[in-house]
């Protein structure tokens, strides 16, 4: 009797994912991250790649890293191919929040660079907690090609990528990007290197001084 009602309950909180009510599908999430059943981790992926609501995405990544990595981390790679720029970023967060290291190889210089800058940003924050220690400082050199890109949350998310990597790995390029061509390049340089210094002093900051920097020229001292 307690595994019909159980099932019961499943089959309701299934039905909720498809409510047009947000709060009826982060219930519907709740409930079957809280009773895991690896028969509805697809579902949940499927979920993620067209929830519309931030808040019931979370709650189904949350529903995710309920059940076992060996179940998820298949699927979740699988989806890092969909056409569908939500389904692999969704995929792309989920990742970063198991942090099981066998999903390294599946973040790609494809992702790493998407088009779609919520796509990048969620694989710059997966590729960081994922990387070997033996691969920073490859990952390093792929996240300093896109120094300058996008607007200030895309900017702030590449450099607390790098930041995490940690001086020894993300210093030299850093300190090579300070000499681009590219004013955008050079700024984003300089402020991620003072972020990487002063966590608290904040990007905006940070951005605003490697302004100053980048126009007083070659004359203005490294720091």
């Amino acid at each position: 009797m307690i595994i019909r009602a159980e099932e019961v309950k499943a089959v309701r909180a299934l039905q909720g994912l498809e409510s047009a009510v947000a709060s009826v599908r982060l219930r519907a999430a709740l409930a079957l991250g809280s009773a895991p059943d690896s028969r509805w981790v697809g579902v949940l992926i499927e979920r993620c790649a067209v929830e519309p609501d931030f808040q019931v995405r979370e709650m189904l990544t949350w529903a995710l890293t309920r059940h076992a990595a060996s179940v998820t981390v298949p699927g979740l790679i699988d989806a890092l191919g969909s056409q569908r720029a939500q389904a692999r970023s969704q995929a792309l967060h989920t990742l970063s929040k198991i942090g099981d290291r066998r999903a390294w190889p599946a973040i790609t210089r494809e992702l790493l660079t998407d088009a779609d800058d919520e796509v990048a940003r969620s694989a710059w924050r997966a590729a960081v907690v994922l990387v070997p220690e033996d691969g920073a400082a490859a990952l390093a050199e792929v996240l300093a090609t896109r120094l300058g890109r996008g607007g200030h949350q895309t900017q702030l998310s590449l450099s607390r990528a790098l930041a995490a990597l940690g001086e020894a790995v993300a210093g030299p390029v850093l300190r090579a990007a300070r000499s681009d061509p590219a004013a955008g390049v050079r700024r984003h340089a300089i402020a991620t290197q003072h972020l990487m210094r002063d966590p608290d002093a904040g990007f905006g900051s940070a951005l605003e001084e490697a302004k100053r920097i980048v126009a007083l020229g070659p004359s203005a001292p490294e720091e």
